[in-house]
């Protein structure tokens, strides 16, 4: 995508990317239920200083959000993806691998020199996007979850930035 532009989100993204992260909800990437039509996106555990933003041909394309995984001074040089969304209008235009290069930056302007994910099992588009972006499985939680009737595996991936 020629005019895609990644940026830091702000508290008046707020409408827009609920609304995307509404739009974009669903099983195959989400252990949580569906977001309610009225619920903020912004909270006290998702801010938006944890969150870039894709835009392009003038609209939010997505986001990603990428945090400290624990408070703990010794796993300070780890970020975590926590969250990836891409608009299904902009899908296969290389705005989630976009967003992971930005998260990547990010995070090493934060100084990290290592970066997580969880990825449920069933969602192979993800995984392979992950791998083919230098991720290895280094863990797996077998029936973590119980989605929709089925036991779904947690995958922990990683890498070195």
């Amino acid at each position: 995508m020629s005019d895609l532009i990644i940026r830091p989100a702000a508290l008046a993204d707020d409408a827009t990317l609920a609304d995307l992260d509404r739009r974009t909800w669903s099983p195959l990437h989400s252990v949580q239920p569906p977001p309610s039509p009225d619920a903020p996106f912004f909270t006290d555990r998702n801010r938006p200083e944890q969150l870039l933003i894709a835009e392009a041909e003038g609209r939010t394309a997505g986001f990603i959000r990428l945090v400290a995984p624990t408070p703990l001074a010794c796993n300070a040089h780890v970020r975590a993806i926590q969250g990836l969304a891409v608009d299904d209008w902009a899908r296969g235009r290389g705005v989630a691998r976009a967003l992971l290069g930005a998260a990547y930056e990010e995070a090493r302007r934060q100084g990290a020199v290592r970066i997580t994910l969880r990825v449920l099992g069933h969602n192979a588009p993800a995984r392979r996007l992950y791998e083919s972006e230098g991720f290895a499985v280094e863990g797996v939680l077998p029936g973590e979850f119980l989605l929709d009737g089925e036991y779904v595996d947690d995958v922990l991936m990683g890498r070195a930035l």
